[in-house]
């Protein structure tokens, strides 16, 4: 089945809450654009996401963390693409030490789980 992963930092800008906390919909987010990919990837169209029927967030993320979303669909039905996905911290800041320190995590550290469907409609099928 088809995989997918992209990397990003996470700015000022998506700090929602007190803290520099971001809002866990940025995960999300993150992951219908790895979804997208997936599809354009698997069908040759962007195709819908229809909805998640799970979603769990499992740690803070924070302005200045870099996040690994992956994603893979491990169903193809007709039109349907069953889809899970996963976020990961791998990168953050250190503004104990100074403003441009960073340290990269032995290992990452899961913030985000999701599982969901997509639909490609037939006559938008391309491979």
């Amino acid at each position: 089945m088809s995989k997918s992963m992209i990397r990003m930092r996470m700015s000022m800008h998506d700090a929602h809450y007190g803290g520099n906390l971001v809002d866990g919909a940025k995960m999300l987010n993150l992951f219908g654009d790895v979804a997208t990919e997936l599809l354009i990837r698997n069908d040759g169209d962007e195709g819908l996401f229809a909805g998640y029927d799970n979603v769990e967030f499992l740690a803070p993320v924070y302005a200045g963390d870099y996040i690994e979303a992956v994603g893979e669909i491990v169903k193809v039905g007709n039109s349907s693409r069953k889809m899970v996905f996963e976020a990961r911290k791998v990168i953050i800041p250190r503004p104990d030490l100074n403003d441009s320190a960073c340290d990269v995590l032995e290992e990452p550290v899961v913030v985000c789980r999701a599982s969901g469907t997509c639909v490609v409609p037939k006559d938008k099928q391309r491979k």
